[in-house]
């Protein structure tokens, strides 16, 4: 199933649908309220709700069915409990060691490696990406998100599979000057990332695709063909990483793990650079595509906080 987060007039009322063909069904109304209005209720609720969303998809109501063109689709999971964003592509990874006149440390063939990203600042289709004030170098990163289930611990590689609930396109928006600088400090990113994380437009059940076979991805800004790849290139698979991040911490329905982009997935590998204005559009076969416009930058301000230095005694 291809699940959303819509609106249908007030932009602070959301409900959760499912595509049917060209349309999209409430399923809270359809299934006369034994399905929750939101994603992440839907989550937790585990195969319970999945079956009973299956057969409403079967035997839809018309009454609970809208054009696509009426509602305003938002980013399928509004609120996570938390996000994590892995470094899966082995050749995004030498490449940004090059660039550093660095060779790509062992240790990253030993782990998966992640940072933690703000689950608070999420945007979806349409919306448009905010600008930092602080930045000169706004990039992309076009990835593959899945979501996480159900609630579970020190899971083995082959437990994971059955923790993915589904599948999105991640949009990990990154400013590049800043982050270059945290990375120097061995700390972060934070302020490099965490302004926005993009997803959408829907959120696809693990039971319709295969990662290995499925995700072709396609990277344009307006209109140009900027680079392609494809998801079955990563080092890392989901099961693994999800696996890593389960020992000895507790994971649960809804949380978000991102792949990182492969090669040549953002402006930094290519050394092409979005502007304000451009049209963002990140395709994948069988999710979709997530378009977005880049928003004009704020007041100018340096992150320099030496000046702002207060002396200890």
């Amino acid at each position: 199933m291809k699940l959303i987060t819509f609106t249908k007039g007030n932009p602070e009322e959301h409900f959760l649908g499912v595509l049917v063909n060209d349309q999209v069904m409430d399923l809270n109304l359809a299934s006369k309220n034994k399905l929750p209005s939101d994603m992440l209720s839907f989550i937790q609720g585990g195969e319970k709700y999945l079956n009973l969303a299956r057969e409403l998809v079967l035997n839809p109501l018309l009454e609970a069915l809208y054009q696509v063109k009426k509602v305003n689709i938002k980013a399928p999971l509004l609120n996570p409990p938390s996000l994590k964003d892995f470094f899966a592509f082995e050749e995004h990874a030498l490449a940004g060691a090059k660039r550093r006149g660095e060779d790509l440390p062992k240790e990253w063939y030993e782990i998966p490696a992640y940072y933690k990203g703000n689950h608070r600042q999420i945007l979806g289709p349409n919306d448009e990406i905010p600008w930092p004030s602080y930045t000169r170098k706004l990039d992309f990163e076009s990835e593959i998100a899945c979501v996480i289930s159900k609630k579970g611990t020190n899971l083995s590689e082959e437990e994971a599979k059955d923790y993915i609930f589904g599948y999105m396109i991640f949009n990990d928006m990154s400013a590049r000057d800043i982050q270059k600088k945290e990375m120097a400090l061995r700390m972060g990113p934070a302020k490099g990332k965490d302004f926005a994380n993009v997803f959408g437009p829907y959120l696809v059940t693990k039971d319709e695709v295969d990662p290995k076979k499925d995700f072709l991805i396609k990277v344009k800004v307006n209109g140009e063909v900027w680079s392609e790849g494809h998801f079955k290139d990563q080092y890392w698979g989901f099961p693994l990483m999800l696996s890593y991040i389960s020992q000895e911490e507790t994971v649960y329905p809804g949380d978000i793990l991102g792949s990182g982009t492969f090669y040549k997935g953002c402006g930094l590998d290519l050394d092409r650079w979005i502007k304000p204005g451009d049209i963002l559009e990140l395709e994948v076969q069988s999710l979709g595509v997530l378009k977005n416009i880049v928003g004009n930058p704020k007041v100018s301000k340096e992150l320099n906080y030496r000046k702002n230095k207060v002396a200890v005694e």
